[in-house]
């Protein structure tokens, strides 16, 4: 697996401070989209064990309330081994964290209907994330001011309550 990018600190994609991490691979090719760059596998750096424990070191400080996965595409099958051991190294030394995912893929009809019943890696992968906003980017449903999402056809999921409830349910936002 490759990445475009790591940003050490970053307040726009989830809440409060974190920690987040560009794969590179996707091959949604939204029209409009804001990291085309990111669409070609092999874009970026190496995903290495190094880039694991940097990853790691990054979110120590008390001040990083989680990480952010987003690309390219996270949910790519070639992506998600990479990240398996990522977030599982995040659960066990950081586990009040949280962990957000960004994907073009469709939660319910894409992932747990189709991937999790082909991958013994999306169904453990999953079971990590906290929050999870899906849905490709819609350029004719762009709308600016919305919550960490580009389009009104994209849901923001809270992934715990919804395998637990076996349905679709959205988060919460803290007021």
């Amino acid at each position: 697996m490759h990445y475009a990018d790591i940003k050490k600190i970053d307040v726009a994609n989830g809440p409060g401070v974190r920690v987040s991490l560009f794969v590179s691979g996707c091959n949604h090719h939204c029209k409009g989209c804001f990291n085309q760059e990111a669409w070609d596998f092999n874009y970026g750096k190496e995903f290495t064990e190094d880039t694991i424990n940097e990853i790691l070191e990054y979110m120590k400080p008390d001040y990083i309330e989680g990480i952010t996965l987003l690309g390219g595409e996270p949910f790519e099958y070639e992506n998600q081994k990479e990240l398996l051991k990522l977030v599982r190294r995040i659960k066990q030394e950081y586990p009040n964290k949280s962990i957000w995912s960004f994907t073009g893929f469709e939660f319910d009809k894409d992932i747990i209907d189709d991937m999790c019943n082909k991958y013994d890696e999306t169904k453990e992968l999953i079971s990590y994330i906290d929050v999870m906003v899906d849905g490709k980017f819609d350029i004719d449903k762009k709308v600016l001011g919305l919550k960490f999402k580009g389009s009104t056809n994209q849901r923001t999921i809270d992934v715990q309550e919804s395998l637990k409830n076996k349905k679709v349910t959205l988060f919460k936002f803290d007021e």
